[in-house]
């Protein structure tokens, strides 16, 4: 069984993608835009100017596997009520992955020092996508 995050962007997954690449270093494994589907939209889809929009991505940030779209629905809400999850090797790589990702967007809590982490903090990216950058291990004395 496996548990895989699925992101819906509105018009921007591509940019995220993108923004991914060069924050992470996210490889894209796949990506194929509505004009590519082989099957007319289901109805109530309306596809008028968003044919060149993602239909299906999926792209890896070390070992994990994140999915995306562009939500071609109208009802992309946001994203809420969830974080990503980001675990580094050590504190350099934490404060790097950090900066990239909050470009454009927010801190919610800097990295700190925390009594389950020597290297923590969260922000949310420029696509509204929530995230907490973690070094895995007690702090350092």
């Amino acid at each position: 069984m496996l548990v895989q995050p699925y992101l819906h962007f509105d018009g921007r997954c591509e940019e995220a993608i993108e923004f991914y690449a060069h924050a992470l270093g996210a490889k894209t494994e796949m990506l194929m835009r509505y004009r590519d589907g082989p099957e007319a939209p289901p109805p109530g889809v309306d596809l008028a100017g968003k044919q060149n929009w993602v239909m299906h991505a999926s792209f890896r940030v070390g070992d994990s596997v994140v999915m995306a779209s562009d939500d071609c629905t109208g009802k992309h809400g946001g994203f809420a009520g969830f974080q990503l999850s980001l675990t580094v090797a050590d504190e350099p790589e934490a404060e790097q992955r950090f900066n990239a990702l909050v470009q454009g967007g927010q801190v919610k809590m800097p990295l700190t020092k925390t009594f389950f982490s020597p290297s923590f903090g969260m922000l949310t990216d420029r696509f509204g996508v929530s995230w907490m950058v973690i070094v895995l291990g007690p702090p350092a004395n």
